[in-house]
């Protein structure tokens, strides 16, 4: 499939279950090599299939022609037909992304888990060195995990050879973690009151997952015994958390379901804004079935508040929500995978 997409706006329609998802899934796994659906690319292949492959062009500024061939024995990344040996060699030439989805909800109601990956997501657009601080910290953690249950007394000096890698690399990741949500949480302030239209207070902050302690090795150490109990890592970086609250209150218990819609849309709205301050460039805002799950003055105060600059990829089932904004939007019908 080759597709010519607007500068502006593109809009993929059709009955759900039609393939509409994955066009901007592939989008967003070309432009920053992670899928905001599945935790690894392996998970991106098609069943009974052992491969894909994704290319396309970037227009404006500096052009680039990107490629990406993946299969679960390695992939490839081509940028004007170079291989780059790198990730972050090819993502010097790609563009800054937002997801929004309908499922955002998700990050209000949900458990941490949906937190750390917009935190994850987000942090590794902006600091270079972050994706590879939290590879590495995946790895030593699932290492360290495997060593706690497979003995019957935990043998501590080799689990704490890991311990030491995650130390190191936790405090990476809790230190532009922390840095992130300071930056961005005035950002999701305005975007809060830009779309309730209210002034609704919704105030974010960064929860670590080792208590704030600044050495997780020695923190580590001293809960041995909980980690021989539970037979699982303690704490770190992967117990992370962000706390929501509008109007002092938490935004998952005490919110209505508007107001918790709301608040999974400043999120992305304020990492638009973000995006927009730190690099001066508009991301592109990868949109997934979320218009017409708003009112009116919800719709109307979110389109008014995102970049124009920004391209954006847009899929909805009806159109019945359309206005005139929308007149010289790209329009593409998308069934059995098919896009006319």
């Amino acid at each position: 499939m080759q597709l010519s997409l607007s500068p502006e706006v593109t809009l993929f329609h059709g009955n759900n279950a039609q393939g509409k998802t994955s066009i901007l899934e592939a989008a967003c796994v070309l432009m920053r090599l992670q899928s905001p659906r599945a935790s690894k690319l392996a998970d991106c292949i098609r069943f009974s299939e052992k491969a894909f492959a994704i290319g396309g062009k970037l227009e404006g500024g500096d052009s680039s022609e990107l490629r990406l061939q993946y299969r679960e024995s390695g992939r490839r990344l081509i940028v004007d037909g170079e291989t780059q040996k790198r990730g972050a060699d090819y993502l010097r030439h790609s563009s800054l992304v937002v997801w929004m989805a309908n499922d955002d909800l998700i990050l209000v109601r949900g458990g941490g888990e949906s937190r750390r990956r917009y935190l994850d997501f987000m942090a590794s657009q902006l600091y270079p060195g972050y994706l590879q601080a939290l590879r590495t910290y995946d790895k030593a953690l699932r290492t360290r995990n495997y060593l706690l249950k497979r003995d019957a007394s935990p043998k501590w000096p080799e689990i704490d050879a890991y311990t030491k890698i995650l130390s190191e690399q936790g405090r990476i990741l809790s230190s532009l973690r922390r840095e992130l949500v300071a930056h961005l949480s005035p950002k999701t302030a305005e975007a809060q009151q830009e779309i309730s239209g209210t002034n609704e207070n919704l105030d974010i902050q960064y929860e670590c997952g080792s208590a704030d302690s600044s050495d997780l090795f020695q923190y580590l150490t001293d809960h041995r015994d909980d980690e021989y109990k539970k037979r699982q890592t303690f704490a770190g970086p992967h117990r992370d958390d962000l706390s929501l609250n509008l109007n002092g209150m938490p935004a998952a218990k005490f919110a209505s379901e508007g107001q918790q819609r709301t608040v999974a849309l400043a999120l992305k709205l304020g990492q638009t804004h973000l995006f927009l301050k730190t690099r001066e460039q508009p991301p592109v805002l990868l949109i997934d079935d979320v218009f017409g799950e708003l009112d009116p003055a919800r719709r109307n105060a979110l389109m008014a508040a995102w970049p124009e600059a920004s391209q954006k990829l847009i899929t909805t089932t009806n159109l019945d929500w359309l206005d005139d904004r929308f007149d010289d939007a790209m329009r593409l019908h998308v069934d059995g995978a098919a896009v006319s």
